[in-house]
Order: structure tokens, then C-alpha cells, then sequence
């Protein structure tokens, strides 16, 4: 998929994600929205994956640990042909597969995650068997930055430098916000790139609601021997003027009114993008 259209897809799935929201009555908007170029960027046009085949031997494998972002996942997935369009619309209701965090009981999804902190020591199994098995994909993990306060984050890190896992890719969504407030109040973990470099990663830093950035550094191989850690610095909230930047957008759901007003707001994006300003 060309730039251009893989922006107008991430303007489709965030109001996709604001409706399924609305609708159930729950979700993580704020942390939704903040992901959503980063797996456009990956299902639709860095990963090896296929809905009629999803358990083909030598797929990309995608681990979200920032479980709690469920609802933008789920949309993905549904508009690529894991899952129905009427399934989608099932989330978060009684019986449903399309739960608050990732199912794996759903085609496309790897692993349940929710608990924070799992998600990458995961990854570097996956991305570990593969090497022991020679196979040709590649893992991907996406973890939120307040997340990074789990030890158990650290302890993958330095492990997929051990085994030298340059067929791993974490990326870190860092809106700088989390649940109870701005991130470094709540445990500072700056500077994360000289960290991770110490623990042995390729760092690469950019703007992780860019789409061309992000097109560009997920394409580049991995220097051999060496896991990738990107750090994608993103907004929370990122496409609704009234959610970007507020923690108390983190598991807000837009009243009527509210999701009038995002979606016009997406609209007018979306004709930008195809007709520049006016």
C-alpha cells in the first residue's frame, strides 16, 4: 500500500475504533488512537500475514503487549478478514470472542495480553524458536511506555541481546501517558534510548504518527545479530482534538455529541489528505 493510502486507512480504522467504543460503552480511546499508524503500518504493508491462511507456517508474528488497546486491533484485524464486520460489532458483549484485550482464540492473534509487562520477554521466545528452527519471519511487539516500568521488560530486553535476536522488532508507543497521569510522574524511565542501547538494541526514535517514518524504519532490515527497538513518540488521543494529550481520555468513551465531533473532525482529515487545504 502506497503512504498515501495506508493515512486514509488510519483515518477509516480510527473512526472505526471511536464507534466501537461508543457503541459497547468501553474501551481504551486515548491509547487506541495513539497506536493506530503503527499497526497500519504493519498489517498493511510490513507483515507477512494472510486471514485465509492464519496459521501458515512462516507468518509474521505480532504480539500486542499493550493489551488494554484491544479495540483498534480488533477493527484491524476485522477490516483485513481475520473476523466478520457483524463479529466486530459483538465486542464487548455478553459471550463475545472480542473481549476488552487480545483473544487468541481469534484468528491473528499470537498471545492474550493484558497483564502488563509479558508481551516482549514473550517475543523474545518467538523470535528465539525461530532462529532454533530456522524459519523466515519476524516478531513484532508493541508495548506502551508505562509498561516499561514491569521488570520483566528489562529481563527480555537483555536476553534478546544475548541470543542476538535480529529477527525482532519491539516498537514502544510513547504517548507519554498512562492511567494515573504523565508517565515520567509515575516512574521516569528517560533517557529509553540510551537504556536500550545499553542493553545491546538497534535504537531508532521517530514520530510514530507519521506515517512515512514509519514505513521507512520498519522496511529497514535489522543490523545483523541486533534486535530493533523503535520509539515511536505519539500522541494520546491522536486524530480527536478533545482526547490528544489527556490521560483522562486513557478508557474514556466519547458521549453522542463527542463522536459527532471526531468523526467531522476525521472527515475533514480525510479530504485534506485527498484535496489539500483550502
Amino acid at each position: 500500500m502506497e503512504i498515501i493510502e495506508l493515512k486514509k486507512k488510519a483515518i477509516e480504522i480510527r473512526k472505526d475504533v471511536l464507534q466501537l467504543i461508543y457503541k459497547a460503552k468501553t474501551g481504551h480511546t486515548g491509547s487506541d488512537l495513539s497506536c493506530t499508524d503503527i499497526l497500519v503500518a504493519l498489517y498493511y504493508h510490513i507483515m507477512t500475514v494472510d486471514p485465509n491462511q492464519p496459521e501458515m507456517a512462516d507468518r509474521d508474528q505480532y504480539i500486542q503487549s499493550k493489551g488494554h488497546a484491544a479495540e483498534v486491533l480488533w477493527a484491524v484485524l476485522a477490516d483485513k478478514g481475520f473476523l466478520s464486520k457483524e463479529e466486530l460489532q459483538s465486542f464487548s458483549s455478553f459471550g463475545s470472542r472480542l473481549i476488552g484485550h487480545p483473544n487468541n482464540k481469534v484468528d491473528g492473534v499470537e498471545m492474550n495480553t493484558g497483564s502488563l509487562g509479558h508481551g516482549l520477554p514473550v517475543s523474545v521466545g518467538i523470535a528465539l524458536a525461530g532462529k532454533m528452527d530456522k524459519k523466515k519471519y519476524h516478531t513484532y511487539t508493541l508495548l506502551g511506555d508505562g509498561e516499561l516500568a514491569e521488570g520483566s521488560v528489562w529481563e527480555g530486553a537483555m536476553a534478546a541481546a544475548n541470543y542476538q535476536l535480529d529477527n525482532l522488532t519491539a516498537i514502544i508507543d510513547r504517548n507519554g501517558l498512562q492511567i494515573s497521569g504523565r508517565s515520567e510522574d509515575v516512574m521516569s524511565i528517560e533517557p529509553l534510548d540510551e537504556k536500550w542501547r545499553a542493553f545491546g538494541w538497534d535504537v531508532q526514535v521517530l514520530d510514530g504518527n507519521d506515517m512515512t517514518e514509519l514505513v521507512r524504519v520498519l522496511s529497514e532490515p535489522n543490523q545483523p545479530g541486533k534486535p530493533k527497538m523503535i520509539l515511536a513518540k505519539t500522541i494520546k488521543g491522536k486524530g480527536f482534538s478533545e482526547a490528544e494529550d489527556q490521560a483522562g481520555w486513557h478508557h474514556k468513551v466519547p458521549t453522542e455529541e463527542q463522536l459527532t465531533k471526531a468523526l467531522a473532525e476525521l472527515d475533514q482529515q480525510m479530504e485534506v489528505l485527498i484535496h489539500g487545504e483550502k
